[in-house]
């Protein structure tokens, strides 16, 4: 099994607070990773929802579920029965110690807001992302701990790195998804994408939607494809699509609710700054994407470079990856976009207000034009701007002044 980054942060958290809650996208490997935690060093209970017979006795008696568990106990796909977390909330308010529940879910609890608010301040929330490329190649270098340290050493001076287009296409239309990784061609990738959309739309999504009738949402699927990495417009897709914008804003928040896609958010550095505060449109997974759009290996290898929207998505979603294991707590991932057309693809804060810009190229061969977005950045904030970089499909990092650098994508791994 591969060695997950999170774990060692489920770990600190089971130390130190009642309820941990791991969120995920379904087959992303929650379960695995639960599991052998319950088996090792935090032995524990291991129950899963998607076992009939567990999920009759918690609907049916979700208070005497919870009181008949002794010891600390890991419940999965506790999204399935949301009547858990009043008597959860309840068993932990009378005997408050660390470790005592760890709840897994395919759905955000940030989202439902009902299942958040029962256990506020009782609960710390992991999001397990697909693998990183990190990951599959079992290193542990963070780049965003890199990008906020001194100096370009920490992100990985790379140098004499032969070219790796082939290399970094099957890592675009192979993305995270344990699943998908092991499938050996595009097409029966393309399979289980399919598979495994089905199962969302009709398992998950209807079951916290409580609506039979969702056959609008392969369509908005495949629409919001081809906005993917792009400023989202409700009321251009409503016109589209034909759909009520109450009723689109609604499969939005389903659709990111099970991960699928994330609204990334605008940053300004004040409220009267001209910056646009409209949402960029993602999906969560390269591949994915790459499967909605019929992407594959001939496809993309026909192409005059990569393909820029899923090397952003392939970007996009290794940064959330690198986030959520990263030394650096409290790390915020934003998009900026002015009404004049300056733009930085993606902007870090951290906790301490610093900023790094991050440019994504396609082109192999990087000019000082590439770093435009990042220097009006950097006139913009002045001192809080730490560092900006264009991460780029070329051999070796060269650094263009003290705080701007082109790096290799192959830093989000080696």
């Amino acid at each position: 099994m591969l060695q997950r980054h999170l774990a060692h942060s489920i770990r600190t958290a089971m130390a130190d607070t009642p309820v941990v809650v791991v969120n995920g996208a379904r087959q992303t490997g929650k379960s695995t990773l639960l599991q052998s935690l319950a088996q090792a060093d935090n032995p524990a209970r291991y129950v899963t929802l998607d076992d009939p017979a567990a999920l009759a006795a918690a609907t049916g008696d979700p208070g005497g579920f919870i009181a008949a568990q002794t010891g600390p106990v890991m419940i999965d796909e506790v999204q399935r029965a949301p009547q858990l977390f009043l008597p959860i909330k309840y068993a932990v308010d009378q005997r408050r110690s660390p470790g005592q529940f760890v709840l897994s879910g395919s759905a955000n609890v940030l989202l439902l807001p009902k299942l958040a608010d029962s256990l506020a301040g009782r609960m710390e929330i992991l999001t397990l992302w697909p693998l990183s490329q990190a990951e599959l190649v079992g290193h542990a270098h963070n780049l965003v701990d890199g990008l906020f340290a001194p100096g370009l050493g920490a992100i990985g001076v790379l140098q004499g790195l032969q070219p790796e287009r082939d290399e970094l296409s099957r890592r675009l239309l192979t993305g995270g998804y344990p699943e998908a990784v092991t499938r050996s061609t595009d097409a029966r990738r393309s399979a289980w994408f399919s598979a495994y959309l089905h199962t969302i739309v009709q398992r998950d999504i209807r079951d916290l939607a409580q609506i039979e009738g969702l056959t609008q949402l392969p369509l908005l699927l495949q629409s919001l494809a081809h906005k993917a990495t792009g400023m989202l417009n409700t009321a251009d897709l409503s016109r589209t699509l034909a759909l009520p914008q109450t009723t689109l804003k609604r499969y939005l928040v389903l659709l990111e609710t099970v991960y699928l896609i994330s609204l990334l958010p605008a940053w300004s550095p004040r409220a009267s700054h001209r910056a646009q505060k409209t949402p960029k449109l993602f999906f969560n997974d390269s591949a994915l994407l790459a499967h909605l759009l019929g992407l594959t290996k001939p496809g993309l290898a026909a192409l005059p470079g990569l393909h820029g929207g899923l090397l952003e998505t392939f970007v996009f979603s290794e940064l959330q990856k690198h986030i959520g294991w990263a030394e650096a707590s409290g790390v915020q991932l934003m998009h900026y976009r002015t009404s004049t057309g300056a733009e930085v693809d993606f902007v870090l804060q951290d906790r301490l207000g610093r900023i790094v810009g991050i440019e994504v190229k396609a082109a192999t061969s990087i000019t000082g034009d590439a770093f435009k977005g990042l220097r009006h950045l950097r006139e913009l904030i002045g001192s809080q701007f730490h560092r900006g970089v264009v991460l780029h499909p070329g051999t070796q990092t060269v650094g263009f002044d003290p705080q701007l650098a082109a790096v290799p994508l192959q830093a989000l791994w080696m």
